[in-house]
């Protein structure tokens, strides 16, 4: 089911030649603009569509009564209220111990200080479907609130299953998750409808600053269209579906590699998974066992199309072309479970986030680790990590010069601004200097 790569021997540039899931290479940028310019045209009578077309849903009130995140909250299984609770704790603790505060710069009269201001207004997308995501409230809403975001808002497609007066609704697990992290307001929307209600505003929903979360691939790609407008703000990942790269040889135990290449393909279309092994054994094993573990899976078919589509074992030379390769996938997910696992993290580049031994799958860090899972796929680990309280925020700064201060950084600023041509660049100190 996994396509093998044999990449032993490989002559130089033989990273060029990876294969990418055919969703990277040619995303549906015209279908997602076409539902933006509708959005924006039309507002919620193009959401109400959109989700009648794409969800099976046709919406009265696209809001959900605050009294609804509260009946859910209160109407969980306790053992799932438990869990959300140790996921809650875990993730806010993570985040504020990131908060540190930083010292003014100063020298010779000059002050900077560095104020972290929170957006007014961020937006976070959820998915629903046949596997809401739970968790991805917490993972998205937390940063946000530990920023301080003064209004959260939260998107998330209905199911027709779950219909009510106003059409489909969102799945309870979601609601009882944001009335826990305190978000102010949720919407029965997902997709690129969602994105674009919140990016340009709609009579039903106020324009956000920022938007954030995972979601499938029409979603990633509005809010990359919506931030290239200038629209809005969005993390500098491309959280599209998941990913997951296991790093194994002979030592690796084979049913924990083979269930956890199956976990992050089983969350729906176009999800990724790489074996990389320099084991030819352990690769058929590893093999084997995910046949066997799929077919016994009650997400069989989204699972076998993926491993069938978007997976593969690539055979190497040793640990380092591994690191190497994974290196040049950027995956969402690095495990690495071969033999002496901490010493191949000092060469991991790019990954959205690194599991460490046998013991550390990565769905201990999609639930309870701390860091949000909503983290970089499609390669885009190069140049960006997991969503934080960073994203949220924006970074102002205060700048204070004394008469000193200006005496000596007076005469730089006026031979760069004469350089540049900017004679009033230039006169803004000199004036000062005369009087």
């Amino acid at each position: 089911m996994l396509r093998r790569l044999d990449l032993r021997g490989a002559p130089d540039g033989w990273q060029a030649a990876i294969p990418r899931p055919q969703a990277a290479a040619d995303p549906p940028v015209q279908a997602v603009r076409a539902v933006l310019a509708d959005v924006r045209a039309r507002g919620d009578d193009a959401v109400r569509d959109c989700t009648e077309r794409f969800d099976g849903v046709r919406l009265g009130d696209l809001r959900v009564p605050a009294g609804e995140l509260v009946a859910a909250l209160h109407g969980l299984d306790r053992a799932l209220r438990d869990a959300l609770e140790t996921a809650h704790g875990t993730i806010v603790d993570f985040h504020r111990h990131g908060l540190a505060a930083e010292a003014p710069f100063e020298r010779g009269g000059l002050k900077v200080t560095a104020r972290h201001q929170p957006v007014d207004r961020a937006g976070l997308c959820v998915p629903g479907g046949e596997a809401p995501l739970i968790s991805s409230v917490l993972m998205t809403a937390v940063p946000a609130k530990v920023a301080g975001v003064a209004e959260i808002v939260l998107c998330s497609p209905p199911s027709v299953a779950l219909a009510g007066p106003a059409g489909g609704t969102v799945h309870p697990g979601i609601l009882a998750a944001a009335a826990l992290a305190g978000v102010d307001e949720v919407y029965r929307v997902g997709g690129a409808q969602a994105v674009a209600a919140m990016a340009y505003g709609t009579a039903s929903v106020r324009a956000v600053d920022v938007i954030a979360g995972p979601g499938g691939l029409f979603t990633s790609v509005a809010k990359r269209e919506v931030a290239a407008e200038g629209r809005v703000g969005v993390p500098g990942s491309f959280p599209g579906p998941s990913e997951v790269v296991v790093v194994a040889d002979g030592t690796t135990p084979v049913e924990a590699a083979a269930i956890d290449l199956i976990v992050q393909v089983e969350h729906g279309p176009d999800s990724v998974a790489w074996l990389i092994t320099w084991s030819e054994a352990a690769a058929a094993a590893i093999e084997a066992a995910v046949a066997r573990l799929a077919a016994e899976s009650p997400r069989r078919r989204v699972i076998e199309a993926n491993l069938a589509a978007n997976s593969w074992t690539a055979l190497v030379d040793g640990a380092e072309q591994a690191i190497e390769l994974a290196n040049a996938i950027a995956p969402e997910h690095l495990e690495l479970m071969s033999s002496g696992p901490e010493d191949l993290v000092a060469l991991v580049r790019h990954a959205g986030a690194v599991f460490v031994g046998p013991w550390a799958p990565a769905s201990v860090g999609d639930y309870v680790a701390g860091p949000s899972h909503v983290l970089p796929t499609y390669g885009s680990a190069r140049f960006s990590g997991a969503l934080g309280v960073e994203d949220f925020r924006k970074t102002v700064h205060v700048i204070a010069v004394d008469e000193a201060g200006l005496a000596r950084l007076g005469p730089s600023v006026v031979a760069l601004a004469e350089a540049e041509g900017l004679a009033a660049h230039a006169r803004s100190v000199r004036a000062r200097w005369a009087s």
